[in-house]
């Protein structure tokens, strides 16, 4: 059984491409770093330093490693069962030239063997993005025949895998925990049974549990922790003021989640405590300038920020602690992030309503005044 894993960092390496190795597949890395490439073929093997109450090693030898912007890659794609991606959801539409283009021979070589192709990305529906994508470089022959041979099953992904450095460049350290969900219904041929996937039906509330959970308080504590001058996730959740705004926003997008999809609450506030838990995990030394990251993506109308907090309100859910991360996602600002830059640049000039509008698509004044209200109180 051979893969494609578009994306060697750290989470390509530390859990999707682990799993596929561990499930027995030899799993091709394909990435731009060329250095990483040749360390991995140099080495032929690195290991998961998996860091929790219990740490244990992983160690990962099936595999070698191709540069994703070479005829190299289309090969390895074309001879493919299952190619998966861990890039960044903005880096879609650049990969999807390629996969057409082995997709276009799979198609010229008569070749009837399922392929299917997931998106590991922290976004909605990533799978079926990247399929217009693909969709869009191919004829209507190679159309017809990507529609019967090729699955896109869309899926949700839960790791925390923090950039620490090791003595060998391409060991990864990881939590203990991982989640990775996807929809069974979308796999062309014979669903693949790999240990350490989870098949599921209803994939979307699946996602938006953990985007409107773990992400939302992922950035929330980064957001905060960066205004009261906290360097790691870990050193944010320990200040008790970050903790309790940081527990009562997750709940307030629990409560938004319960009203949508039925969750159990009790269920899912303990699933919460968890999550909250895994913040705390002193071997994840994860910089609050990371999870930070981008912060006029994380502000958008559809992410981690905006989205959960509106949902809450269609529930009648108030979200005090939910716009004052929000508050605080505006104040982001880090010279070394292009986002970050463009975030305050729009601030300054076209004040803070009209950059609020812009960012988070939101018209409704009122909305936007209470927005207004937490960004001067988290201040």
């Amino acid at each position: 059984m051979r893969a494609v894993q578009f994306g060697a960092g750290n989470i390509g390496r530390g859990f999707i491409g682990a799993v596929l190795e561990q499930a027995g597949y030899h799993v091709v890395y394909a990435d731009v770093n060329q250095a990483v490439i040749d360390l991995i073929n140099e080495k032929k093997e690195y290991t998961v330093l998996v860091k929790d109450v219990d740490c244990i090693e992983q160690h990962i030898t099936n595999i070698s490693a191709v540069n994703s912007t070479t005829e190299a890659v289309v090969d390895e794609i074309a001879k493919a069962d299952i190619a998966t991606t861990a890039v960044g959801v903005v880096i879609l539409p650049r990969i999807a030239p390629t996969i057409a283009k082995s997709i276009a021979a799979r198609h010229a070589a008569g070749l009837q063997q399922p392929l299917n192709i997931i998106a590991c990305e922290n976004a909605v529906r990533a799978s079926s993005q990247l399929k217009e994508h693909v969709l869009s470089h191919l004829n209507e022959e190679q159309k017809a025949y990507c529609t019967e041979w090729v699955g896109f099953p869309d899926c949700s992904v839960d790791r925390i895998v923090p950039p620490v450095r090791t003595e060998n460049p391409i060991d990864v350290v990881v939590e203990a925990f991982y989640e990775w969900n996807v929809e069974e219904k979308s796999f062309v041929g014979e669903v693949p049974h790999i240990a350490g996937m989870n098949l599921a039906d209803n994939l979307i509330a699946y996602i938006e549990r953990k985007l409107f959970t773990l992400n939302t308080g992922h950035a929330i504590t980064a957001y905060i922790g960066k205004l009261r001058g906290k360097a790691t996730i870990d050193e944010s959740i320990a200040d008790e003021e970050i903790y309790a705004i940081v527990k009562a926003a997750m709940q307030e997008s629990g409560l938004g989640l319960v009203a949508k999809y039925g969750f159990d609450k009790e269920a899912h506030f303990k699933y919460i405590d968890k999550i909250i838990g895994r913040f705390r995990n002193p071997y994840l030394k994860d910089d609050v300038t990371r999870v930070g990251r981008e912060p006029l993506r994380k502000l958008s109308a559809s992410d981690r920020l905006i989205k959960p907090m509106l949902t809450a309100h269609e529930a009648g859910v108030a979200t005090p602690n939910l716009l004052l991360g929000i508050g605080a996602a505006l104040h982001y600002s880090n010279a070394e992030d292009a986002q970050s830059v463009e975030l305050q640049k729009k601030i300054a000039e076209l004040g803070l309503e009209g950059a609020i509008k812009e960012v988070t698509g939101i018209s409704n004044d009122a909305l936007v005044a209470e927005i207004i209200k937490a960004y001067n109180e988290i201040e």
